[in-house]
């Protein structure tokens, strides 16, 4: 076994026995590529991590063995849900078929190429993703040597990617003042916790009320509904979070308390009937209601893009903030700007601690560009007074 010229094939063969004890060829135009291969091979054998291209499972294989792990794993429904679409519609279509063992980083290149022409790059970026995933488990389990996707990226558009604005994305404080007062008494507890904790929807949905400590005024963050109504652990280790409550919000939950519809669960914003509220209820009769009566609204455009008038010739408006993601941004504006505009003005790392974000990376990445920046001018001349004296400025 080993490399040798094959006159009835008239090509080049790289020969060698598996790990099984079986014995694989593969055929080569040019000597070098058989030399390659055959070390590549070698080495995948000391290793134990080869897999003959006869043998290999296809992707659309190793995406069914990576599903059934990540089932196994305990990842909520929702998120096997969307890793389900991923596959089934955007990578078993386009490379399935294909042997493991055969696929390439340029191969793999080819595949980001078009789902860039057919996809959002926010999507793409994410099925791209669940690849990698998926040749990680296949790694994981000896199917192949080496994620050729690894190196693969697809980069975000930094001109996609505006920054958040108060009063576009983010409540004003005024606004905020305006719903509170607002909204309706069923739903007042939920939208003002929302607004004074920053917690998540699912946070607040999945809520019990032995995780809020009325005496020492925190909420404590151990546990989370997801979009089916099933209980789970926080997004992440750093979900797992304490978040203190001010005066208003420890009243406003005492009084809830006494008249909160009871749940097996425990749950502080259960149904009427006790279960798990839905977060597209919530939006729907408490959010979107509330800025309707507070005025925190937009105007509703025709086909022609000319406000709409009701029957009566009257101004059709919408609500100004389509979801509760926007009460999460106020609450951590609010943490951020200076105490002098009503802040709380706190250091970046408590804001990533309070809002449970799993590094302060994605809390700058969203919320920098809000943090007060000094008088540039007067720490100038500060600094070149200590430095050179103040007599020669």
């Amino acid at each position: 076994m080993g490399v040798y010229w094959s006159e009835k094939r008239k090509t080049w063969i790289a020969g060698y026995t598996d790990a099984a004890g079986a014995r694989r060829i593969a055929s080569f135009t040019l000597k070098k590529d058989a030399d390659a291969y055959f070390v590549a091979v070698q080495s995948a054998l000391k290793a134990g991590v080869h897999t003959a291209p006869s043998a290999s499972p296809t992707v659309g294989e190793a995406a069914a063995n990576w599903l059934a792990y990540v089932e196994l794993e305990g990842r909520e429904a929702s998120t096997v849900m969307q890793y389900r679409q991923h596959v089934e519609l955007h990578i078993i279509p386009r490379i399935g078929h294909e042997k493991l063992a055969s696929l390439t980083t340029p191969g793999v290149n080819s595949f980001r190429d078009e789902l860039l022409t057919a996809l959002s790059r926010a999507l793409a970026r994410k099925v791209l993703t669940s690849l990698k995933s998926l040749l990680n488990d296949a790694q994981r389990r000896g199917h192949v040597a080496q994620n050729v996707a690894l190196a693969v990226r697809i980069g975000v558009d930094k001109r996609m990617k505006r920054k958040l604005k108060v009063g576009v994305d983010i409540p004003t404080p005024q606004e905020i003042g305006r719903i509170v007062q607002a909204v309706a008494d069923r739903w007042r507890p939920i939208l003002v916790t929302a607004i004074f904790t920053g917690l998540r929807s699912s946070e607040l949905r999945g809520l019990r009320w032995a995780d809020v400590d009325l005496k020492r005024g925190l909420i404590h963050v151990r546990q989370r509904a997801d979009r089916f109504g099933a209980i789970g652990a926080p997004k992440s280790e750093a979900g797992e979070r304490a978040v203190p409550l001010g005066p208003f919000v420890l009243n406003l939950l005492r009084e809830w308390k006494l008249k909160c519809p009871a749940s097996d669960l425990g749950l502080v914003f259960p149904t009427g009937r006790g279960r798990i509220i839905r977060h597209e209820n919530i939006v729907r009769y408490a959010l979107g209601p509330a800025q309707v009566a507070a005025g925190v609204t937009v105007p509703v455009m025709d086909e022609r893009g000319k406000p709409a008038m009701d029957a009566k010739g009257r101004p059709i408006v919408a609500a100004k903030y389509p979801g509760l993601h926007a009460l999460r941004h106020f609450y951590a504006s609010w943490c951020i700007n200076r105490r002098a505009d009503g802040g709380l003005e706190l250091p970046a790392k408590v804001v990533q601690e309070r809002l449970g974000h799993a590094s302060i990376v994605i809390t700058m990445n969203t919320y920098a560009h809000l943090f007060p920046v000094g008088d540039d001018g007067d720490e100038l001349a500060a600094a070149e007074r200590a430095l050179i004296g103040p007599h020669a400025i």
